[in-house]
């Protein structure tokens, strides 16, 4: 008689079945990097410092932005001080620094420009009418103009000062990354390889 031979049954991974990846190794045969070696910090040129985003106004944006806060301001003075030309002159400066600072990059010119604009439009609330119709509203305003000629000047070069320094910081910015892109492009792993002779002919 002729006995069958019993094999002990093998154990055969199904088709489809996850094999689950050994200690140091990713399930695609690489190894796997999440320990310490693998969390490396950025180097110093890469990590960029994270600041607050500021508000960016075009040229008509800033115009209109300090134009409505004046005449809102001039309206709140003449409410709280009875129109008073002091505190509306103090409170002209701080709006010119927020125009030239929030004004974008491109429209820096602007902002020295619409400052004395907005300062006339926020002189209507607080000019005094002389008793004369139009034309002793329009002389009151031309001397109340006349009179707050110093606050005029003082948030005009303020608003100045302020571009000037955004101008010079950006383009030292500017020159910083030129210089940056130069130097890589001087390592020898930054310049691309210019194709050699061509060889001899077989």
């Amino acid at each position: 008689m002729e006995q069958h031979r019993t094999r002990p049954p093998q154990y055969r991974p199904r088709r489809g079945a996850a094999v689950p990846a050994q200690a140091g190794r990713a399930a695609g045969g690489g190894v796997r990097r999440d320990g310490p070696a693998a969390r490396r910090p950025a180097p110093a040129g890469v990590r960029r410092e994270r600041r607050p985003s500021r508000p960016r106004l075009t040229g008509l944006g800033g115009g209109l932005f300090c134009g409505a806060s004046m005449f809102a301001l001039a309206c709140l003075d003449l409410l709280l001080f009875d129109g008073s030309a002091t505190v509306y002159g103090v409170l002209f400066l701080p709006v010119c620094v927020l125009t030239a600072l929030w004004v974008r990059p491109g429209d820096l010119v602007t902002a020295p420009v619409v400052v004395p604009i907005a300062f006339v439009c926020g002189l209507p609330p607080i000019t005094e009418d002389g008793g004369g119709g139009f034309g002793g509203y329009l002389m009151g305003l031309v001397t109340a103009l006349a009179l707050q000629a110093g606050w005029l000047y003082g948030g005009t070069l303020a608003a100045v000062l302020v571009v000037a320094v955004r101008r010079i910081r950006l383009l030292s910015r500017r020159r910083a990354a030129r210089r940056h892109d130069r130097a890589r492009g001087a390592q020898p792993g930054g310049q691309a390889r210019r194709p050699g002779p061509p060889g001899p002919l077989a």
